[in-house]
């Protein structure tokens, strides 16, 4: 097994355990090979982003249940912005469901805030649709 495949199998496992529609490891592998994506590891965790000219985005950030409420997820992010940033990126934007309380929380807490909307964004496991919110994060502005 390749490098990519091995680290896109260790994403999909936590991703698995994170949310109840899960990528693959095909998907993950796909999406490391496109430019600008790069990801930052953890034992329980980890956050996939993009970065092209001067903005960034957040792919997907998962952590395994055991381990939320740990500040592993703040940790993740501050890493990711402050490596946006180190690429070039003054912008970091990420798309979260509006009923996410604890995810709206956390991106809070980083900084971010609300940019615009995204109706029906999401699909829902009863075949129901949820909004996106889009959020953003100015990289030249100091970092909570």
């Amino acid at each position: 097994m390749s490098r990519s495949a091995e680290t896109a199998a260790r994403l999909a496992e936590i991703h698995a355990a994170a949310f109840p529609a899960p990528w693959d490891a095909a998907a993950f592998e796909a999406l490391l090979a496109q430019t600008g994506v790069f990801v930052l590891e953890a034992r329980d965790g980890f956050i996939l982003l993009r970065a092209v000219a001067d903005e960034a985005e957040i792919l997907t950030l998962a952590v395994r249940p055991a381990a939320r409420r740990s500040g592993l997820g703040a940790g993740l992010v501050k890493q990711g912005a402050a490596a946006a940033a180190a690429r070039g990126a003054t912008q970091l934007f990420l798309e979260v469901a509006d009923d996410n309380a604890p995810a709206r929380a956390l991106y809070a807490r980083a900084g971010f805030a609300e940019a615009g909307r995204r109706p029906g964004y999401y699909a829902r496991p009863d075949g129901g649709r949820q909004d996106a919110l889009i959020l953003a994060l100015n990289l030249t502005a100091p970092l909570p």
